[in-house]
C-alpha cells in the first residue's frame, strides 16, 4: 500500500459528495426531533430521545469520515504515472495463469464486475505498484499471487 493520502477518482468524489449531502439532510431531520433535556418525560420518551441522540452521533461520525476522506484526496493529487492508485486501470496475471483488466476504485459498484476496491486485499496489494511487480494477497481459499502486466492512467473509475 502507498504511504500518505490516497487520490480519489472523480466518480468516487461525486458519490461521496452525494452521500455527504444526504447525511447532512438526515442529520438536520434528526436534530430537529431532539428535544430540550429539561423537559419532563417518561422513560419511553427518554429512551426515544437517547436513540435519536445515538443516531445523530452515528451520522456525525460518518460525516466527519467523508469530509476527512475528501480533504485527504484533495491533498493527494493524482497518482504518479505508471503507479497504481485509485482510478487506475490495471492488467494483471493471476497465479492460476488467467489474465484480467481491473479498475481500482474507492467504492464498490455491482455494475462493474472488473472493479476492485482499494481497501480489498487485492486492491491494497496493488496500490503503489507498477508494471512487472508481483503481489501476494489473501483470498478466502488462502494466499495467492498476481503480476502487474500494465498500469493505465487514473480516470473515471469509482
Amino acid at each position: 500500500m502507498t504511504a500518505g493520502p490516497e487520490p480519489l477518482s472523480e466518480a468516487a468524489r461525486t458519490a461521496l459528495n452525494r452521500e455527504l449531502s444526504e447525511l447532512r439532510a438526515e442529520r438536520a431531520r434528526v436534530a430537529a426531533t431532539l428535544g430540550d433535556a429539561d423537559e419532563p418525560g417518561d422513560q419511553a420518551d427518554q429512551a426515544d430521545e437517547l436513540q435519536r441522540a445515538t443516531e445523530a452521533d452515528r451520522l456525525d461520525a460518518r460525516i466527519e469520515e467523508i469530509e476527512g476522506r475528501l480533504r485527504e484526496a484533495s491533498a493527494a493529487g493524482a497518482p504518479s504515472a505508471g503507479t497504481i492508485g485509485v482510478g487506475s486501470t490495471v492488467g494483471v496475471r493471476f497465479g492460476d495463469g488467467t489474465e484480467s483488466t481491473l479498475h481500482i476504485g474507492e467504492l464498490a459498484d455491482a455494475d462493474d464486475p472488473a472493479l476492485v476496491t482499494a481497501d480489498s486485499p487485492l486492491g491494497r496489494a496493488l496500490l503503489g505498484r507498477a508494471a512487472g511487480d508481483s503481489v501476494a494477497y489473501a483470498t478466502p481459499l488462502g494466499r495467492t499471487t498476481a503480476v502487474v502486466l500494465s498500469v493505465g492512467a487514473p480516470g473515471g473509475g469509482s
